[in-house]
């Protein structure tokens, strides 16, 4: 077990936690979401701010794409929440806090987060340790993936009821998996009770995004095959779309960056706004 905590959530999920923290520390309000508990969580070094890709004039535009696609999800849970659903599954749930930043929507349901067993016995810890605790109504659920887990029965032995609508976010997931595997997924998922809604953002091939935001995106490939999570998947908006279908959802729909950035940033005075590159796809039983 000891290992296990020390091994801790991967270098994308720490990012992910500290760029939603420097949009609260630094951009101007009306923050998009406000986050700080991943920061406390992952628990950086003092000169955090000072890393090269905590910059923020350089990062702004993924930064941005972060909070913009996390206050999506979580506008998604409520509405669904509100619909009488009382599932919701997180798959790579890194160090996502949901469960403790809206306890008044997350208490009314039961919030499963499945990511890799080292990661899983780390943020039980660290959760422990900041006095947050593991409610009932949250299940983290581990799986090692890389030993070929199955998730799907890992998340029934955690008490998920396969006959009941769920709300499934995986977000920031589908670029370091073979596309394979996606469809997997996708399968999989397409077996949810009626009702159920799947939101799984994709990384757009290059050729795709805004002349802008090219340069920044071929900059990063290098920097994560170095951290050792490559990119390997790239998705056009209608391959994505075709994938769900096959799968057997009902409708799919894709929902593109810029719908985004024109809900939640559109009255920004500050010019911050998510840069292109990775869209969405919203699915349902």
């Amino acid at each position: 077990m000891a290992d296990e905590r020390n091994e801790g959530p991967d270098s994308t999920a720490v990012r992910t936690a500290l760029w939603r923290a420097l949009h609260v520390q630094a951009d101007p309000p009306p923050h998009v979401i406000e986050d700080e508990i991943g920061l406390r969580l992952a628990a950086p070094d003092e000169g955090w701010r000072r890393r090269p890709d905590m910059d923020p004039r350089g990062t702004s535009g993924f930064r941005a794409a972060i909070v913009a696609r996390a206050r999506f999800v979580e506008d998604l849970v409520a509405e669904q929440a509100g619909r009488g659903v009382t599932q919701y599954v997180v798959l790579g749930a890194g160090l996502d806090t949901f469960a403790q930043r809206r306890p008044e929507i997350a208490s009314h349901l039961r919030v499963f987060e499945i990511d890799q067993p080292g990661t899983q016995a780390w943020k039980r810890q660290r959760l422990i340790e900041l006095g947050y605790g593991i409610p009932d109504w949250l299940r983290l659920v581990p799986v090692d993936f890389e030993a070929g887990g199955d998730w799907w029965e890992q998340l029934a032995a955690a008490g998920f009821d396969p006959g009941r609508p769920a709300v499934v976010a995986c977000t920031g997931v589908t670029m370091y998996l073979t596309k394979d595997a996606t469809e997997a997924t996708l399968r999989r998922l397409a077996g949810l009770a009626p009702g159920s809604t799947l939101a799984m953002t994709f990384m757009l091939p290059a050729a795709l995004l805004d002349d802008a935001d090219r340069p920044a995106l071929e900059a990063t490939k290098p920097q994560a095959q170095a951290a050792g999570t490559p990119f390997i998947s790239f998705y056009t908006p209608q391959e994505m779309l075709a994938r769900a279908r096959d799968a057997g959802f009902t409708d799919a729909r894709h929902l593109a960056g810029t719908v985004l950035a024109d809900r939640y940033f559109a009255d920004r005075t500050d010019g911050l706004r998510p840069s292109s590159g990775e869209d969405l796809l919203v699915a349902t039983t």
